[in-house]
């Protein structure tokens, strides 16, 4: 929370160029088709998503990305200084990339939920893609889906299935979580005095509960944030963030730093 470490500068760096680059270069459309984290059998998806989602973020919100490298600066140097360049790169990338994993196997499962409820009420293949299709061109054209539940379907049943298709996860989120859990095993007496709490909270309290929030709001949809979170991914950058601090911490990492 002092000085900027060199590898958290130049993440920020690149955060910014993919984002100005996705707003001037190639325009928002494009951008997101190609560097978004797409589902696994959406035409869009391609091999280095799971990576070069980490650098997207919402085009339509500034505030994303700002709170997102704010917290990248806060927490990442840091967590840099105390384990070391090198480690510090693979950790935020490993958590980047568990984060990818945990929101792609969640969403994996939603969808096939729902793609098997439809075909055991003897929808075929091409009904379901087409319903998916006209979810995801009232998205583009409309900036949401409305689309008529099949009868004797519970929507909330469906639902996941649908969103789990149309729609792209962007964002640092899921390594700053990891980092954010790093953080606190290190510092878990901290006093955080974070802009949107009036007074300083100590990590290890906070990242917990920051934690459980994003838990409650991935099983029950309802979050007091917004919509339109990954929750998952968060608790998968948070969960693969925790095992690698963990290890380190007990094969006592501070005599093995990599320089």
């Amino acid at each position: 929370m002092g000085k900027i470490t060199d590898t958290v500068k130049v993440l920020l760096i690149i955060n910014v160029i993919f984002y100005l680059g996705s707003q001037f270069i190639l325009t928002p459309g494009p951008a997101m088709q190609l560097f978004a984290l797409w589902f696994v059998e959406h035409p869009s998806f391609q091999i280095w998503q799971p990576l070069t989602h980490m650098f997207m973020h919402d085009l339509g919100s500034p505030m994303h990305i700002i709170f997102n490298m704010y917290g990248l600066w806060m927490f990442g140097s840091a967590v840099e200084q105390s384990i070391g360049q090198k480690k510090f790169i693979f950790f935020y990338f490993s958590a980047g990339l568990g984060a990818a994993l945990i929101h792609t196997l969640v969403n994996y499962y939603h969808f096939q939920s729902g793609f098997t409820a439809l075909v055991e009420a003897g929808w075929n293949e091409s009904q379901i893609f087409n319903l998916l299709e006209d979810a995801e061109s009232q998205i583009r054209s409309l900036g949401r889906y409305q689309v008529d539940i099949p009868q004797g379907f519970d929507g909330e049943h469906i639902k996941p299935m649908i969103s789990s298709y149309v729609t792209s996860a962007v964002g640092a989120s899921g390594a700053l979580y990891g980092i954010l859990v790093g953080f606190g095993m290190m510092y878990p007496n901290a006093a955080l005095g974070l802009l949107f709490i009036p007074v300083p909270i100590k990590a290890k309290y906070f990242i917990p509960a920051l934690i459980l929030l994003d838990l409650f709001s991935g099983l029950t949809g309802f979050s007091i944030f917004g919509q339109n979170i990954a929750n998952w991914a968060h608790l998968g950058g948070a969960l693969f963030g925790f095992i690698m601090m963990y290890y380190w911490k007990k094969n006592s990492f501070n005599d093995k730093r990599w320089y």
